[in-house]
């Protein structure tokens, strides 16, 4: 199954890129023998006037670019706590559901238009804090490669 992180904003060259691209490194490789992939996807900030538009304008591109089928999870502060072991089973089921993708979606500065909310399967919280768009795409790599490592049985995750 391909995992996307559709974020809003480019994430600039620093510490918190070379993190996020380590892991994404991690769950491709540890990821092939469970057929899962992860990749991300760049898309510019609106450049509206009012913040309504410009959460529009960023929830189209996002919607516009989901493949068809594609389980879109929105990232977003209100949404669905999930612990590790959670959020790897349920994965796991997708995939085994024979989803085909699934994408992560990281709003702009001004969060997501409604239409990115109404259409997500999920609303996954990282806690109720808000946090930078560059540590929320940093945090679900992570998580995604400690997602792959809980169904490989390896110990990088403690309980």
């Amino acid at each position: 199954m391909q995992m996307t992180i559709a974020a809003i904003g480019r994430m600039k060259a620093g510490p918190e890129r070379l993190l996020a691209e380590r892991y994404l490194d991690r769950v491709n490789k540890a990821g092939r023998r469970l057929s899962l992939s992860l990749s991300v996807r760049e898309f510019p900030e609106s450049r509206a006037g009012s913040a309504a538009a410009r959460k529009d304008q960023e929830a189209g591109a996002l919607l516009a670019a989901r493949p068809q089928g594609a389980v879109l999870v929105a990232l977003d502060e209100t949404g669905t706590d999930l612990d590790s072991r959670a959020f790897a089973q349920r994965l796991a089921r997708w995939r085994d559901d024979g989803v085909a993708e699934v994408v992560f979606a990281i709003g702009g500065a001004d969060g997501f238009g409604t239409a990115v909310l109404e259409a997500a399967t999920l609303r996954l919280a990282f806690g109720a804090m808000t946090w930078p768009h560059q540590m929320v795409r940093l945090m679900l790599a992570e998580q995604t490669y400690r997602a792959v490592t809980i169904l490989s049985g390896h110990p990088y995750h403690r309980d």
